[in-house]
């Protein structure tokens, strides 16, 4: 008998500790200060939103829920989480994620607050089951492109994340490491990087299909060609732009494969490129570059020039730090995504709107004085490594 006394007045305790939560959680919190990109005085122009690490960024409990599932047995521990994420995609509140280690991509599903992996289980007859996912890409019909370099194709999914087909093969490909595809999905930009020892260095452009179209450029250093390229993207008006890394350089294409013009050169001083990693576009056609060695993302306008960067090394994983950036997303309304590889995480940094900014301006007296993790200023994002 004394046992189960005692057994109901620990039972009572819990829960008049969840009342006393529950209660508690309608009283406001205390926001922290928002984190500006470039910093005060200057006028800032992007603000960070927060990090997906996984499957609990969006479903996160707070403490009562949490303590009210200790006593009814509810709380689950099967949470998605990344091993090595690679590269990202985004597209109407769909973000997704590769992972090369776990063998899988992670969606991020914001309106309908869901958060599951697809590409291990296939169609059911042995088809659509990646092995290696590396880069990713997604069109207006919020379709996902995935270049899976050990089995030589391309493998398309549905919004949903069930597989569609493949495109292309081992006849086509010796090393496909990123994909991109236009606004109606009817032109597939796959690249081929081949390899240091490979003479492979080329964008393969597919139709809807899977039929070949076209074949841009060759291993080399001239206008048109490639030496290690190792990422690619689409613009809103079809502009393609390949990431040629062993020249330090972006190149840019008519959405039929005719050079455009190119920009960047090997160097640790601002609009330099030292390991560039990652591209990708904003709805103004502006380009965004990731930096292993600087660890950071450049911005330039889509005529090369330098516009400002956001990031800066940091061990302590704190927002806008990154030691091993790689992928790089912009969606449509302008929120930039960006992977880091040893912090397992993806940052959301924002792009201001006129407004917002007027309203900030106005307001400069209350912003964050500590610097954030942006110099422009600075002759040599590297200086702080």
């Amino acid at each position: 008998m004394m046992r189960f006394r005692t057994i109901l007045k620990f039972i009572s305790f819990i829960l008049l500790i969840i009342v006393f939560l529950t209660g508690c959680a309608t009283e406001p919190v205390k926001q922290q200060e928002e984190l500006y990109w470039p910093s005060p005085p200057e006028i800032p122009r992007y603000v960070y939103e927060g990090a997906l690490r996984s499957s609990a960024t969006l479903m996160e409990k707070g403490t009562a829920e949490q303590l009210r599932g200790m006593v009814t047995g509810e709380n689950k521990t099967d949470e998605l989480s990344f091993s090595k994420p690679y590269d990202v995609a985004a597209r109407d509140g769909k973000i997704v994620v590769t992972d090369s280690v776990y063998r899988v991509a992670i969606m991020f599903d914001v309106p309908r607050r869901k958060v599951f992996a697809f590409g291990h289980r296939g169609d059911g007859k042995g088809k659509g089951v990646l092995q290696k996912p590396i880069g990713v890409g997604m069109d207006g019909k919020q379709w996902t492109y995935i270049a899976d370099v050990s089995a030589y194709d391309v493998k398309v999914f549905d919004a949903l994340g069930m597989y569609i087909k493949s495109i292309g093969s081992q006849e086509f490909f010796q090393r496909p490491i990123d994909v991109a595809a236009n606004e109606k999905g009817d032109r597939i930009y796959v690249l081929d990087g081949g390899g240091i020892n490979s003479e492979w260095h080329r964008v393969i452009v597919f139709d809807d299909e899977g039929n070949k179209l076209n074949e841009i450029g060759r291993r080399g250093s001239g206008e048109g060609e490639f030496n290690l390229p190792n990422q690619l993207t689409v613009g809103s008006d079809g502009t393609l732009y390949v990431l040629d890394a062993g020249n330090f350089r972006i190149q840019a294409f008519t959405p039929e494969g005719e050079f455009i013009r190119s920009w960047g050169r090997v160097g640790r001083n601002l609009g330099n490129l030292a390991r560039p990693r990652g591209i990708a576009t904003d709805s103004q056609g502006n380009v965004y570059v990731t930096d292993g060695a600087f660890r950071n993302f450049q911005i330039f306008s889509n005529d090369g020039k330098l516009l400002m960067f956001i990031g800066e090394p940091g061990l302590e994983d704190k927002p806008g730090q990154f030691v091993l950036p790689a992928g790089i997303a912009v969606d449509e309304t302008d929120r930039v995504y960006i992977v880091d590889q040893v912090h397992n995480k993806v940052d959301v940094i924002r792009k201001l709107s006129e407004t917002e900014i007027q309203q900030i301006v106005s307001t400069q007296g209350t912003l964050n004085p500590k610097k954030p993790a942006t110099e422009t200023k600075s002759s040599n994002p590297a200086s702080a490594k």
